[in-house]
C-alpha cells in the first residue's frame, strides 16, 4: 500500500498527530493567559490519548495556574508514571506538594528533578523554594540558589531567590546585594522591589516568603 494513503482515524500516527495539535492549542491558550479554556481543550485530548507525557505535564501546569493544587499533583503524577525521570513532572509535583503543605515530599521531588537533569538551573531553584517555603535548611536553599545562578547567570529570578535564602540565614547585607543584582536586570519587578524595601526597613516584613508566579519553565525552552 502506498505511504501516501491517509491513516485511519484511530491509527497510532493519527492519534499522535491529534494529540500534538491539541497540546499545541492548549499551550497557545495558556500563553494567552487563559488556563481555564486551555483545560477545556486539553481534557478531551488526554481522554483520547492518556499516554501523552507532554499533555499531562501541561495539564499539571494549567491546574497550578488555576490554584487547583491537588489536581495539578494528580496530573504530574500521571506524567511521572509514564516517564519517571522527566524532571518537568517532578518539579511540577514538587511545586504542588509545597502548596499542599507536604514539604518533605516537595523537597524530595525537587531533588529528584535535579538528579534527573543536574545542569538545569530551574530545578535547583525549585529545591531552593521547596526549602524556603518549608522554612528549613536555609543553607541548603542558599546553595541551591547559588548553583542556579552559576548555571544561568543572566536570569534575574535566581538572584531574587538567592536574596531570600540569604535573608533567611540572617545575611542581610548579602541578601540586599543579591536583590539589587536582580533588580539591575529586571528593574520593574515589584516583588523584588518590595523585598528590598523590607531589608531597607521601608516596608513591613511578611510572615513567610512570597514568590511571584512560579516560572516552572522560566524564560527559556522547556
Amino acid at each position: 500500500m502506498s505511504s501516501d494513503y491517509a491513516q485511519p482515524a484511530g491509527a497510532p500516527g493519527a492519534v499522535a498527530g491529534a494529540t500534538a495539535l491539541g497540546v499545541a492549542r492548549a499551550t497557545a491558550l495558556f500563553e494567552r493567559m487563559d488556563p481555564a479554556e486551555a483545560v477545556t481543550v486539553l481534557d478531551p485530548v488526554l481522554a483520547a490519548d492518556p499516554a501523552s507525557v507532554d499533555g499531562w505535564n501541561l495539564m499539571a501546569r494549567l491546574r497550578l495556574a488555576l490554584d487547583e493544587n491537588q489536581a495539578a499533583l494528580d496530573a504530574a503524577g500521571n506524567a511521572i508514571a509514564l516517564a519517571p525521570e522527566d524532571p518537568r513532572a517532578l518539579a511540577t509535583a514538587s511545586r504542588a506538594l509545597s502548596l499542599l503543605g507536604r514539604h518533605d515530599d516537595a523537597v524530595t521531588m525537587a531533588y529528584r528533578a535535579v538528579i534527573a537533569e543536574p545542569k538545569n538551573a530551574l530545578w535547583h531553584d525549585r529545591v531552593a523554594w521547596a526549602l524556603l517555603v518549608a522554612e528549613r535548611q536555609f543553607a541548603d536553599a542558599e546553595q541551591a540558589a547559588r548553583t542556579a545562578i552559576g548555571l544561568d547567570p543572566d536570569e534575574p529570578h535566581y538572584y531574587f531567590t538567592h536574596g531570600l535564602a540569604l535573608d533567611a540565614m540572617g545575611h542581610t547585607d548579602q541578601a540586599r546585594q543579591a536583590l539589587l543584582a536582580s533588580l539591575r536586570m529586571e528593574p520593574d519587578n515589584p516583588v523584588a522591589q518590595h523585598r528590598l524595601a523590607v531589608l531597607n526597613g521601608e516596608a513591613a516584613r511578611e510572615a513567610t516568603p512570597k514568590k511571584r508566579a512560579f516560572k516552572l519553565f522560566g524564560r527559556k525552552k522547556d
